[in-house]
Formats: structure tokens, sequence, C-alpha cells
């Protein structure tokens, strides 16, 4: 359906613009994903960028939702929402850097707070300052990515004539932009190697394509994502561009890399993501820090996923932590072209509920999705995560007895997409460690998932919390603030002291017997619980071993399995 054009920049063009970008990166999601290659060739950039895109589009939507009963918000609350929809939804490399162009655009059209609208010259002003603050929040900018796409639009914006045709800036910007992508194979040797185009700047051109369709009404021409200037480098000779010694250079993106990729949103103030912004880049590559105002978004690759998050623990508030082990399919070769990435044969996803515990999920293997206190991951999440698992089966382990309607949602879903997928309704991530201990990819999938489902059955679990509040339960009435010990998910003992009710809680367990206590401590934790209660197991349990892990802000004070 052919949209009304928007003269002018408002909230209602911020609107339309987010809603055709959206439903232009659907389009071309499956073909920016198969052009993935660079920085790392998983497959996702299109995903990600439509994520991101959803994100912002349903931002802006909730502000117009607000105004239902009257009236219409500002440019400047639409540009805002959209900015911050992108930065708290953005995925992987891509879509960080978009939601960081779409807040440097945000900042200008912003600027006015009680102007209703823009015209060319504010949209030019806004597509400059995109591209600045995008390249300036990755750490080591690359040429021909979609950093380079980015200037080349703001350059040709600032070209195009029209004082004050929103049209005619954005279809130049297009153009640019478009001129830009073609020449992406011969800035980066990787994608001429694999004859496509940078996958990221593919996108974008495309979110330019929308905004020249919101302010014309008319659907600009398509774009080829494979290369037809530029010849692949094993066919070339030497009168091509390379100079000579080319082949043996380290490309970007060519030898082997980081293992993980490492998100989260960051609370935190200017002068300590300075430091982080240098601690990361010694730590690994491909770091885009985005964000402003206290709210950041943080981007690396990393062999050391832990480290990463402990970094982003000691500059701030870290949360919605999401950690991706490549895998097999990810590895870099060099001395020629890079091969596609082939889905694993098989991976586990699970959820898990503190930093901690996400790096030691991922360094088993798995991909870790953080549920933050309060705020538990949506179907749409998990099957995301699934999708970065990329491999033909998963075991998806929810750790918490509330999330087994959301896990079963994802499940579904993912099966639908021809992905196998094994539901253990793990209630505690002590039983997801447990689970993990007897995962063995080599194995046949049904029998690999009964020895986990069986090792998460045979552990019992408990946490020590804090009370928020007065209530029932089944150990008698708790106030605010009493120390709460639960085994399998009921209040079993109601104290003052964390220390004493671990103890009594634990007691408790192992008089059934056990042979191997799992204690996962909360950031809050006394720093003498973990001695104090190994002591009692070596003490009073003969032949049962104890094993200390760091959950970070994980919710509870305490977690404790055993097996």
């Amino acid at each position: 359906m052919a949209q009304v054009p928007q003269t002018f920049f408002d909230a209602l063009a911020v609107r339309t613009w987010c809603g055709l970008a959206l439903e232009a990166l659907g389009r071309a999601r499956e073909e920016i994903d198969a052009i993935n290659v660079y920085p790392v060739a998983d497959g996702d950039t299109g995903t990600n960028l439509y994520l991101t895109a959803e994100s912002a589009a349903a931002a802006v939507e909730a502000v117009f939702t607000a105004y239902d009963e009257g009236g219409r918000p500002s440019l400047a609350d639409a540009a805002r929402a959209m900015a911050h929809g992108a930065l708290i939804g953005a995925r992987g490399n891509s879509g960080t850097i978009l939601a960081q162009l779409l807040r440097g655009m945000a900042q200008v059209l912003a600027d006015d707070g009680e102007a209703s609208h823009t015209d060319g010259s504010g949209l030019r002003l806004a597509l400059r300052r995109a591209a600045d603050s995008a390249r300036q929040a990755v750490a080591h900018p690359v040429e021909g990515t979609v950093l380079s796409v980015a200037s080349a639009a703001a350059d040709a914006a600032e070209r195009s004539t029209g004082e004050g045709d929103c049209g005619a800036v954005a279809r130049a910007a297009y153009e640019g932009a478009r001129a830009a992508l073609a020449a992406t194979p011969g800035q980066l040797v990787v994608l001429e190697r694999a004859g496509v185009v940078d996958a990221g700047g593919r996108g974008l051109v495309a979110v330019l394509g929308a905004l020249v369709e919101t302010f014309t009404g008319e659907t600009p021409r398509g774009v080829a994502t494979a290369s037809v200037v530029h010849t692949r480098v094993d066919d070339v000779s030497d009168t091509t561009t390379m100079a000579a010694g080319d082949e043996c250079a380290e490309v970007p993106g060519e030898a082997d890399g980081p293992a993980f990729e490492v998100i989260y949103l960051l609370e935190a103030e200017d002068a300590a993501v300075t430091r982080l912004r240098t601690r990361l880049d010694a730590l690994g590559d491909s770091l885009v820090v985005v964000g402003g105002d206290g709210l950041w978004n943080v981007h690396v690759h990393v062999d050391d996923a832990g480290a990463a998050v402990e970094a982003g623990v000691e500059a701030g508030r870290p949360y919605r932590i999401r950690i991706t082990h490549f895998g097999v399919g990810d590895v870099h070769t060099r001395g020629g072209e890079r091969p596609p990435r082939e889905r694993v044969q098989r991976a586990v996803v699970a959820v898990v509920p503190g930093e901690g515990l996400a790096g030691l999920y991922t360094e088993a293997g798995a991909t870790a999705v953080l549920a933050r206190p309060g705020e538990p991951p949506a179907s749409g999440e998990l099957v995301e995560a699934v999708r970065r698992a990329h491999a033909r089966e998963v075991v998806l382990l929810p750790n918490d007895a509330d999330l087994r309607h959301t896990a079963a949602a994802a499940a579904e879903q993912a099966r639908t997409e021809g992905i196998r997928v094994a539901l253990i309704p793990t209630r505690s991530a002590v039983q997801g460690i447990a689970a993990l201990a007897v995962h063995e990819p080599e194995r046949r999938f049904d029998e690999d998932v009964v020895s986990m489902t069986s090792a998460a059955g045979a552990t019992r679990y408990a946490e020590v919390a804090v009370a928020e509040r007065q209530s029932w339960t089944l150990a008698g009435i708790c106030e605010a603030g009493d120390i709460l010990g639960l085994i399998d998910g009921d209040v079993a003992v109601i104290g003052s002291d964390v220390t004493a009710a671990a103890e009594t809680v634990l007691d408790r367990m192992l008089s059934a017997g056990g042979e191997l206590v799992t204690l996962v401590l909360g950031d809050d934790a006394p720093a003498s619980i973990a001695d104090h209660l190994e002591a009692r197991v070596r003490e009073a349990y003969l032949a049962v071993d104890t094993v200390v892990y760091r959950g970070g802000r994980q919710g509870a004070l305490l977690l404790i399995g055993v097996e």
C-alpha cells in the first residue's frame, strides 16, 4: 500500500519511517544474513538489524499510543523514543551501530524541543551527526563497512539541492549510500573474496530507502548484494588493484577471532565508560559502545566473556547480558575464501540469573540468556537465542519454573523453523549446571536429552533470599527483610541471619543423602558464607564434595544444589 508522503520531518514521519524501515529489513533479512561475512561470518546481521529496528518502532508506537486520547507527540518525543528503543533493543555489531546512527539523528531532531517539525536542512544535519557519532562509537573504524556507507550518505545529503525538501535530501543520501555500498568489496578483501557487499551497509541502504519512501511515497530502486564490479581474489591476476603482498596480509575478520560475542546494557557515568572502552579494547575486538546520558549498549568480541562482564560491573550496572559462543561454524581461515558458516549439530541454550553464571554456562559451550531479577526473558528472546546457537538440535534449559510456558512457546516456534528442540524443565540454574555437566554432543540426541534430564531431576535445589514484603508461607508468616530459605520452590526456613538460614537449608537437603553440593554466591552474600558451608559439609557429611561459583547479581543471595 502506498504511503502518504511527508513533506517535513515531524513525529508522524518518524513513525512512518520506523514502520517502513522494519518492513524493508523484514523483506531483506534473509538476504542480508546470507552475505554476512564481516566481522564474523555468523549469518545474523539481517536478523540483528531487524530486531533493533523492531524495538525502535515499538518505542515510537508506545509514544503515539500515549496520545490516543488527543494530540500528537512532538518531533523531539518521537525521535527520542526511536533512539531509546533502538538502544535497549540493539542486537549484534550491526544493530548496535544502527542504534547509534538513530541516536545521532535524534540528537539533532530533538535539539529544539518545541519545534513540531524540521526541513531538509535539519535532515542534512541529522544524517551528518548520525554518521559522525557512529564512527566515534567504534573503537577501530574500518572502511568498507556500514560506517563508510553512513558517511557517504551524509556527504551526498550535504551536496543535495532543495534547501527545505526532505525528499530530495533523503533521495540524495540513499543514492550516496547505494554507491558506497557497491564500493565496499574494493575496500575489504574479505568481501571481495566472498563476492558480496557489506551486510551492515546493505541494511543501512534499506533503512535509507524507507526514508525516501516516507517523504516521497515512492520505493527507490533495489540494491545488488553480489559484487558485480570486483572479481574474486582467488581468480585475480597481478593486474588487479591489490598491492603486492596483500595475499599474505592480515585481513580484518580473517584471522582466528575471539570465541564469544558479549552484549549488555550498562548504567554508568561517562568517565567510567571511557575507562571501560580502554579495558574492553585490550580484551578483544569489534568493540562498539553506544548511548549516553547514563545508559549505554556495549558490544565486544572476546575470548574471556567473564572478564568482559566484570569490566562492565566495575564501570556501573550491566544488565540484559547476552553472551554468544560463535562455535565451530565461525572459525576463520587464512589464505583462501572463508567457508560459509555451517550449523553445528547440537547446542544448549540456557536462561541464567546472574553474570557469573552466564560466563560459566558460556565457557561450557552453552548460549546463555541472562534473566535480570524482575525482568524474565520473553519467548521471542529465547527464540532469538536458539537461532544464534545455529544448530540443528538444541537443548533448552529455562532454569526457572515460571519460565516453563515461555520456554515451551519458544521451543514450538523454533521447531516451525526446522530446528529440533528438546525442552528440559529445569527449575533452577543449579539443575541446569547438573544437566550441562553430563551433556555429550556426540551421543544420539534422545540419549543426551534423557541423560541431561535425569541429572537435572536428581538435583534438589534451594535458594536463600531476602523477603521483599510480609507474606504467608508454609513455614509461617515472614516480614519484609527476613531471610528466607526455599527448598524446591517452597519456603522452609524463616530467619534473621543469612549463614544460619543457609546452614539449616543445607542440613535439611543433605538429610536425604547426596554426593555433590553446588553453591552459587550472589554479590550480596556474606563473604564468609562459602567457607562456613564448605566446612559444615566436610565435618558432618562424609564423601560429599562441594563446588562454589560466583553468580553475580542473581537476585538470590545464594543458590544451593544437591546431587
